[in-house]
């Protein structure tokens, strides 16, 4: 009998793959019947899929690295093979993402409950609880000592051991509501029990108990060793009795906590059903305009489109061309210094949206002015329509995708750019492969992302277009938009306008590109000065950056020198510019901008205090209006 061929690391892979497959597909059947299961089930079943999860990311970075030359035999259509089991994988990740997703929500839903359940019938089971339990250890008072002896010992260790951890405090808190415990800044507190709400029961230094924000705290990092471990370990065995027998603090039930629990879950770091990166590559074959107009700007807008409406913001990105090739445009030229915003064609795109057909809309313009009337206005150059998900829900595979533009509306079907050169054009092979390569066409490609780049995505919002280089900025934004709606204000409960110059300005940079290029200069500058310790500390980058928005943006915004912003016009563009080159160079000069904002010689607009305060529910507010 001939011995068993080695089977090879792909097939091995493959195997795998539809083993984890059939393990899949057997905790989703059991997660249909989640409505009907305790919260101990449910908890097993998200265990499961955080396991899952991590064994089908250990099959991918094993995938990602196979060579076909790996294979002891050959292996028909390698490569192809090879892609399908990628796109297997990508699957099972977001069917389990999407799992862990809506257990997590159904288990922040239930906290609430229970909580109200718990203070209603308090009250009305507390007399029957201790009547019946008088009655059982009469009855059975050697035994019972016995049993709740243990239970108390191993639900004391189970407690110590999740929660005997002390943290330091970032910030000052004050108490809001009775049990609150309030500290202040560099405060060492013990944590005594985490809850999934966000509000951790701690102790301080005096002994005091109560709720804190999680968001307030970060893990503290000993230095004495092992006499504090001593201590500490003393600390945790009396807290663990008193807070079994003693503590008593109310949950958090009232209104304003959605609020805080809703933000908390907005800035903190998480992923997107959709998250990739996209650069534009070039447009070819594009139409010449009339000469009766001149063009102004070239440019492509691209949005999350579903068939029926869009998804997302419209994000603008303006082309470049020679005149040698006037139909040809072309994205990222090469420049000196920092490359402006508006030319930037590497994009990030995320959405949460579950529609089967969901896509990238682009759509290709011109800005022109009439020579005869000097009219402005702007002409569609055809559009195109970028599936990202194929029949079978598989995320389509990242690589480089040539596109052909369509005429009229996404809602019309059989329109075209240009009908000298049809696609339905009859004739021979050749002459039908002649005329596709006239067509007009963009080319785009997609690319995966790694560990960082999906890092730095899941800090934005779930729902954004935008271009790469800013990523950083809008981080910074988000992180201080927690701040201070998480510890600026004086109560929860307050919808007041909050003081704060850069939430107020920072919309604005996303309408003016040159003052968000301007921004990203002073940064850049800034950031090159700085140590590798303080790059590290996000709280001191923050603070810097602060100082450097206030340097830049604020009296670039209300600087009487520059022009306002006006969409490609050509001289308004090269004013303003202009003169924010003299403005930084000033600052750089002068090291800020307070000299130039004394001197006789600037001169600002006056503005209303209004225009300086955030709104947090200014689009509410404007509804209701």
């Amino acid at each position: 009998m001939l011995p068993r061929w080695p089977r090879g690391p792909l097939p091995c892979l493959q195997h795998r793959g539809q083993e984890l497959k059939q393990q899949v597909d057997s905790l989703l059947s059991e997660s249909r019947l989640k409505g009907a299961l305790e919260a101990s089930k449910k908890r097993d079943i998200y265990q499961r899929c955080i396991q899952l999860k991590q064994a089908i990311n250990e099959n991918k970075n094993t995938l990602q690295k196979l060579k076909k030359a790996d294979e002891p035999t050959p292996v028909g259509n390698y490569h192809q093979k090879k892609e399908e089991e990628h796109s297997l994988l990508d699957k099972l990740t977001h069917q389990l993402q999407e799992l862990a997703m809506s257990i997590s929500r159904e288990n922040i839903t239930e906290i609430g409950e229970l909580t109200e359940r718990e203070e209603d019938d308090d009250s009305a089971e507390g007399d029957e609880e201790e009547d019946d339990d008088d009655e059982e250890e009469s009855k059975e008072s050697g035994g019972e000592e016995e049993e709740t002896q243990e239970e108390e010992k191993q639900g004391n260790e189970s407690h110590l051991q999740a929660t005997s951890k002390e943290y330091t405090a970032v910030g000052n808190f004050t108490a809001q509501q009775a049990g609150d415990l309030t500290f202040k800044k560099g405060e060492i507190l013990l944590i005594i029990e985490k809850k999934p709400d966000g509000w951790w029961i701690a102790k301080n230094a005096k002994g005091n108990k109560g709720l804190v924000p999680k968001t307030y705290l970060e893990p503290y990092h000993k230095e004495d060793g092992q006499e504090s471990s001593e201590e500490g370990s003393e600390e945790n065995v009396d807290v663990g009795d008193e807070t079994a027998e003693e503590l008593e603090v109310k949950q958090r039930t009232g209104s304003h906590w959605s609020a805080v629990r809703k933000a908390l879950s907005e800035i903190r770091s998480r992923p997107s059903h959709v998250s990739l990166i996209l650069t534009l590559w070039s447009c070819k074959m594009i139409p010449l305009p009339e000469l009766s107009i001149q063009v102004l700007s070239r440019h492509v807008r691209l949005c999350l489109f579903d068939g029926n409406k869009v998804l997302s913001n419209i994000h603008t990105v303006r082309a470049t061309w020679q005149p040698k090739k006037p139909r040809t445009w072309t994205f990222s030229p090469q420049v000196t210094g920092i490359l402006p915003c508006l030319l930037d064609g590497d994009c990030f795109l995320r959405s949460n949206s579950l529609s089967p057909d969901l896509g990238i809309l682009f759509e290709l313009g011109i800005s022109y002015i009439r020579n005869s009337t000097g009219e402005r206005g702007e002409l569609s150059c055809g559009w195109v329509f970028l599936k990202l998900f194929d029949a079978s829900g598989i995320p389509i595979p990242a690589k480089t995708y040539e596109l052909f533009l369509n005429g009229g509306t996404p809602y019309e079907k059989g329109v075209e750019v240009d009908r000298s050169v049809s696609r339905r054009a009859h004739g021979s092979v050749f002459h039908q492969m002649m005329m596709m390569r006239r067509q007009p066409q963009l080319l785009v490609k997609l690319r995966s992302l790694n560990r960082r780049s999906r890092n730095i995505l899941s800090l934005l919002p779930e729902i954004l277009i935008g271009s790469m280089c800013c990523i950083h900025l809008l981080i910074f934004y988000r992180q201080i938009l927690g701040d201070v709606l998480l510890k600026g204000r004086m109560s929860m409960q307050s919808a007041d306008f909050i003081s704060n110059p850069v939430l107020a300005t920072f919309p604005k940079l996303l309408e003016q590109p040159d003052v968000m290029d301007a921004l990203r200069s002073s940064w850049a500058e800034k950031e090159s000065t700085l140590k590798r310790s303080e790059k590290r500390d996000g709280e001191f980058l923050k603070a810097v950056f602060l100082l450097v928005y206030h340097d830049c943006v604020v009296p670039l915004l209300h600087s009487t020198f520059l022009p306002p912003f006006r969409w490609a016009e050509e001289e308004t563009e090269a004013a303003r510019w202009k003169v924010i080159a003299d403005f930084l160079k000033q600052n750089q000069e002068n090291k800020g901008a307070l000299q130039a904002l004394l001197s006789p010689d600037g001169v600002h607009e006056p503005f209303d205090i209004s225009e300086q305060t955030y709104d947090f529910l200014g689009e509410i507010r404007k509804k209701a209006a």
